[in-house]
Formats: C-alpha cells, structure tokens, sequence
C-alpha cells in the first residue's frame, strides 16, 4: 500500500485526486490541472515535497568529507550557500542526486523519495576516521515548495526573507514564531522557486499560511508539464543507477575543477577523449497521446531509444516526452517516431528546455 504524505488530509480538503507513485500516494490534481499549471507560470503555486529525504551531516571534517565524494563543490560553499551534485559510482554512473545546502554548524543532503537510508549508508561506507555525524532528520523535517514568479515575493510578505536569486542559497525565515529556511531552487520547473525547510510538528500551519497567502496546490499532471517542459530529469524516472553523468545535462551538477571524487576519472575521460552513446533529449509529438515511460524511439525502422518521462504539455498544447536517444539521432530537429502500441506516431527531437 502507497504510503500517504503526512499533509495529506490537507491535500483531500483542497479537493485532491491521488495516484500511487513507487511508495507514495501523490495528489495527481487539485480540479483543473491547465489552471494549476497557468498559477505557477503567472502567479504561485505550492508543491509538497513531505517524501523527499533530509540528512543532516555535524563534525569537523562535514565539508571536505561530503566535498571528496560527491561530483560537484562543497568545501568551498559559504552558510548560506548549496548546489546540486550527484553520488557516482567508480565507473561514473549516477547512484543518487543530491541537494546540499550548507549551514554554519551542519550541512543538510536533500535526497529523492526513499533515498535518504541508501544515501546515508552510502555515505557511511567511506566514513573511516573523519570526524562526521550522519543523522535522517526526514522525519522531523516539513519540505514544501513555492513555484512561480511571485514565489519570491511571497517568500518575503509571509516570512519576513527573501533567498538570494542564486541556485541553492538560502536564509532563515520565520513564520510567526515557527523557525524556517527558505532556499531558492534550481529551476527545476522553469520559474523561481523558494524551498521551505521547517518543523514537520508545524507543517500543517505553514501550509494553511502559504494558502492564505495564495498559493495554490499543484498537483502531479500540473508540476510534470512545468518539469519537463524545463527539461529536468528526476531521479528513479529519468536517471537510475544505469545512467553515465555525462548522458545528462549536468552542467549544474559537477564542477570542473574540483578534485577527486568517485567516478570522477570516467567523466573526464569522456569529456576530453571520447562520447557518450546516448544523451537525454527532448521529443515533441504528434497528435494527442501522451507516451508511457519506456516507449521505443525508431529512427530508419530501428529502435533508437526510449522515453524516460511524458506530459502534455500545457504551454505547448501537444505531448511532450523526454527520452535517452542514440547519438547519432539526437541532433534537435530530426525526425523520429514514437511506439505507441500498434502504432507509431512521429516526432521531433528537441534540445533542452523545450521552447514554449
């Protein structure tokens, strides 16, 4: 049985509809998801991130320990500072995509849903004589999501702070007298973001506030068309365990000069020598059938891919897929089809983010 979000007696009085996402039972919508999607283009919207994972590292040697294992910088970052990085294995294969947002006494590792034990033991398995406490603070931590172009501002009226624009920067914020940190996101929707970390106990009354301060709940169909029109990959959809670093758009993910970390060989490697086979692109397609995660991809009568994540696409009024393609079929503008069932429907390849 899916498991329920802890706000999820909230999201049945905001007239939500529910789907079973791997372990979880998500609100797919709120009524109308084209309203919800123009919300969070023109106004706010409110996403609840209640089954994402939070670790919490303390100790002296918490930064250049996370720094040696993780693709991107972290010994460098200032409190009040993050990014994004990912967990390679030895051979440059994605293990986990990792938020980090750095405070002055600890830092704290965002995690997909159910990936805060496999991170934390991750972790641990290179924890010898480093002074570093690992610690899940998941379950004690509320994690909701303001998106769209007044999330700042209302970020601001509502809290009493603002982040700072950047990727992963985040202040203290209060709501009343709840204590919150409030972190700009990484464009994962294609609008401003403003992540609110705060105390799980309080969760339903920084919801009820978000709301009286008009944002609106956005729900799965809603958030799937603003993400991938952005071009995001999530991870255990469209990046797994079988997916090179370099397959990915990961300019925001590692950092070129940093030294080394696992799976870091490879990465350079096929920058400076090789390619990759395959890389994730866009696809827009015909008609009106959105495609079902891993559809084949045919070039020439020969598969050469597969889709990873579909939507419709509200801004664009057409299905929209992203897909892993061979390649040589992966210049944006070649012509591909899609399987559909007994059919095959024609598409165009598209570079990152779509053009809306």
């Amino acid at each position: 049985m899916a498991n329920p979000l802890p706000l999820h007696e909230r999201h049945v009085a905001a007239g939500a509809t529910f789907e079973a996402v791997s372990d979880w039972e998500l609100p797919v919508a709120y009524g109308a998801p084209a309203d919800e999607y123009k919300r969070a283009r023109h106004d706010v919207g409110l996403v609840d991130r209640g089954h994402f994972g939070i670790l919490e590292l303390t100790g002296r040697d918490r930064a250049t320990f996370l720094h040696a294992l993780v693709s991107n910088e972290v010994k460098a970052l200032s409190p009040g500072q993050g990014c994004a990085a990912t967990l390679l294995d030895v051979h440059g294969k994605v293990q986990v995509v990792l938020v980090v947002w750095v405070v002055a006494d600890r830092i704290f590792v965002v995690t997909p849903p159910a990936m805060a034990r496999k991170t934390a033991e991750a972790l641990d398995h290179y924890l010898f004589s480093e002074k570093v406490v690992i610690r899940d603070v998941s379950g004690e931590t509320a994690l909701l999501v303001l998106v769209g172009p007044k999330a700042p501002e209302t970020s601001e009226r509502l809290m009493g702070a603002r982040p700072p624009a950047t990727a992963w920067a985040h202040v203290e914020g209060k709501l009343g007298e709840i204590p919150l940190r409030l972190v700009s996101g990484g464009g994962e929707t294609g609008e401003a973001e403003v992540w609110i970390a705060g105390p799980a106990a309080e969760a339903p009354k920084i919801w009820d506030a978000l709301v009286a301060a008009g944002a609106r709940p956005l729900g799965l169909v809603a958030f799937e068309s603003l993400r991938i029109e952005a071009g995001t990959p999530v991870f255990g959809h469209d990046v797994d365990e079988s997916v090179l670093l370099p397959e990915i758009p990961f300019a925001n993910l590692a950092s070129e000069s940093k030294g080394c970390y696992p799976g870091q060989e490879v990465v350079v490697r096929i920058r400076d020598r090789g390619h990759v086979n395959r890389v994730l692109r866009g696809l827009v397609l015909e008609g009106d059938q959105v495609a079902p995660s891993g559809a084949e991809v045919i070039a020439d009568g020969a598969p050469v891919g597969r889709v990873t994540s579909a939507t419709w696409s509200f801004g664009l009024g057409r299905p929209i897929a992203l897909a892993f393609l061979r390649r040589q079929h992966a210049e944006p503008g070649s012509a591909v089809s899609v399987r559909l069932g007994e059919r095959a429907v024609a598409a165009n390849v598209s570079a990152l983010p779509f053009t809306r």
